[in-house]
């Protein structure tokens, strides 16, 4: 619609609230402390003043022992000095941790200045996690495996967020991401669309979402999608100082190269999963 109109997008939604998003890096993170400290400075020598990591090892565990626990505050701690007082960080959980891990976790980072604690507990169990968001300092972000208005609403009613990520590619699309942000409005609850789908397409809808909500905080940015993003791109998005400028092209803001776009055909890839509890190891 917006290309036959030639319009952005976001101008069939009220249009646009800011000319411009600040975006936090993801998909920078190493196998170790010291090479995820090489790679944070590198992303501030690029510009970027946000950051995404999950600091915890091992498998993918709801009760984790206190040396995990300590290597994940030793992580956020290595982080913050490398990179100084003035890049926000934003710590992932995925999800994985029962209420007393999370909270003492949440606890210990609190002196780093953490921008936000992502998913401590499953939005899948609102009580156990509005009961960790009751007892942190730390703002609580969750939404990212909620699909559509009704999931949303249960989370308002239970004050279990601070802060909302749903997903353009999981929830619904742009409309019902858009809707989601208005009901968290009167909460006083912020939005910063989570964008693992961040292949240069999802990126261009979750910008046109993102512009036109009141309650915008900050989006995701995959580093390590970028060559490929350019690659397949005429005109692509570039990051600068932590933002993206609003695109005032027409429809998503994007051109594809679809003889660029044809290099890279389908193929079946093996499932991905984080190591389970009977997987321990090194």
């Amino acid at each position: 619609m917006g290309k036959s109109l030639n319009t952005p997008v976001y101008n069939l939604l009220g249009g646009a609230c800011r000319d411009k998003l600040r975006v936090y890096a993801n998909g920078w993170s190493r196998s170790t402390i010291a090479e995820s400290v090489e790679s944070a400075v590198q992303l501030v020598e690029r510009g970027f003043t946000a950051m995404k990591f999950d600091p915890f090892p091992g498998p993918w565990r709801a009760h984790i022992s206190r040396d995990d626990e300590r290597t994940a505050v030793e992580y956020v701690s290595a982080v913050r000095e490398a990179v100084g007082p003035a890049v926000d960080l934003l710590i992932e959980v995925h999800r994985r941790l029962a209420p007393d891990h999370a909270i003492r976790v949440a606890n210990m980072v609190e002196d780093f200045q953490v921008f936000w604690y992502e998913e401590p507990v499953s939005a899948r169990n609102l009580d156990a996690l509005a009961e960790v968001r009751q007892a942190i300092n730390l703002p609580v972000v969750t939404g990212e495996e909620l699909y559509t208005k009704v999931e949303f609403r249960q989370v308002f009613e239970k004050r279990a967020a601070d802060i909302l990520n749903p997903d353009v590619c999981n929830c619904g699309g742009i409309l019902e991401l858009k809707e989601i942000a208005a009901m968290a409005e009167p909460y006083l609850v912020a939005m910063s669309p989570h964008n693992y789908n961040s292949t240069t397409v999802g990126l261009a809808a979750t910008i046109q979402a993102c512009a036109v909500m009141p309650n915008f905080l900050i989006t995701e940015y995959f580093v390590n999608f970028t060559e490929c993003g350019d690659a397949i791109s005429i005109n692509p998005f570039s990051v600068e100082d932590s933002y993206i400028q609003l695109p005032t092209a027409p429809g998503l803001g994007l051109e594809l190269d679809e003889d660029a776009l044809a290099q890279y055909p389908y193929r079946e890839l093996p499932k991905r999963h984080l190591r389970r509890f009977e997987e321990e190891g090194p």
